[in-house]
């Protein structure tokens, strides 16, 4: 599989532009083509991992596959709206305070 970086993408056309890593050719990335679940969408800029193709026009990327930095922290939850989530600690284990009869 090739790597490389998302160069932009439109939600709303449901298509962007991929640049694979050392190249200078754009690869056309459809909203089909992206192996993910729930909202396919990607972000300028994001690392990807994807096949190519000979498309109509040209170079197609498929399926393609969000790449972790491993120098990104851990994201915060959101919700699909990217509104921040509160998590909640887990409770602290109290002591046991029963009646201990001899």
């Amino acid at each position: 599989m090739a790597r490389g970086k998302v160069k932009w993408f439109n939600n709303a056309k449901g298509y962007g532009f991929i640049i694979e890593d050392g190249k200078d050719e754009d690869l056309f990335a459809h909203y089909s083509a992206i192996d993910m679940d729930g909202y396919k969408t990607l972000k300028a800029g994001q690392p990807v991992s994807f096949e190519t193709i000979q498309g109509p026009k040209g170079l197609h990327a498929v399926k393609i596959k969000s790449v972790p930095q491993l120098d990104d922290a851990p994201a915060e939850p959101t919700t699909s709206q990217g509104k921040k989530v509160k998590v909640k600690k887990p409770a602290k284990e109290l002591p046991d305070r029963s009646l201990r009869l001899a």
